[in-house]
């Protein structure tokens, strides 16, 4: 496997209301936002972003932690594997106007309103099954998403990474490292089928041979 790295060192942060969500949210709420369609980007806090919306200050300072922390080239080749409605492509192309980005994502409401100048980027598709040949991308980029499917479709979401990067990926998922941490993240937790502690996750790295870089959303409360 590659390292573990904080690209997300300049994203903004935030305690999360953990013990709220908790006391309110129900498996009702969890079969909503497991549909990734309007209820999880636009719909009830409960059920997902409560309105899942572009603001600059989210991705134009990691962009250019990816840009220079994996040396991408003016004319790179990258794909976004779970780009929702294509922000972080579209601070990509505003960074580096020559890049080749692509998108992939389960949803067909995110995709349906997606930011018009990267629309044509995205393809609605499985990632454990990505719809580009071997060796395609110079750097693949998975943000909390591989850790949405089941256990086995996980692994093989993973080997597909691997499959379509020639050089270089970056996955985070959903992780903990103490018995604090994993509470938490079973109050916090809205789609998520496949998450473990960090070392069980390196575990199935070695397991289906991912070879990227990797890194963790640890939910934390206020």
């Amino acid at each position: 496997m590659g390292q573990e790295i904080n690209i997300f060192d300049k994203y903004p942060q935030s305690k999360r209301p953990i013990d709220d969500r908790a006391r309110l949210i129900t498996e009702d709420h969890r079969a909503a936002a497991r549909k990734f369609d309007v209820e999880y980007f636009d719909g009830d806090r409960l059920s997902g972003y409560g309105g899942y919306n572009y603001h600059p200050r989210f991705w134009t300072e990691t962009v250019k932690r990816f840009r220079d922390h994996y040396s991408l080239a003016s004319d790179s080749k990258v794909l976004d594997v779970g780009c929702a409605k294509g922000f972080m492509m579209y601070d990509f192309k505003l960074l580096m106007p020559q890049l080749n980005i692509q998108g992939v994502d389960i949803s067909r409401y995110a995709y349906d309103h997606a930011k018009d100048e990267v629309k044509d980027l995205i393809t609605v598709a499985n990632a454990k099954e990505l719809p580009f040949e071997d060796d395609s991308f110079d750097l693949v980029i998975s943000i909390n998403t591989i850790h949405n499917l089941p256990p086995d479709d996980c692994k093989q979401a993973f080997r597909e990474i691997e499959r379509v990067s020639r050089k270089d990926s970056f996955v985070m998922n959903d992780a903990w490292r103490n018995e604090a941490e994993h509470k938490s993240m079973l109050d916090w937790n809205l789609t998520a089928l496949t998450y473990m502690h960090v070392d069980d996750w390196k575990k199935l790295f070695d397991e289906v041979g991912y070879t990227g870089d990797y890194y963790w959303f640890i939910a934390e409360s206020a």
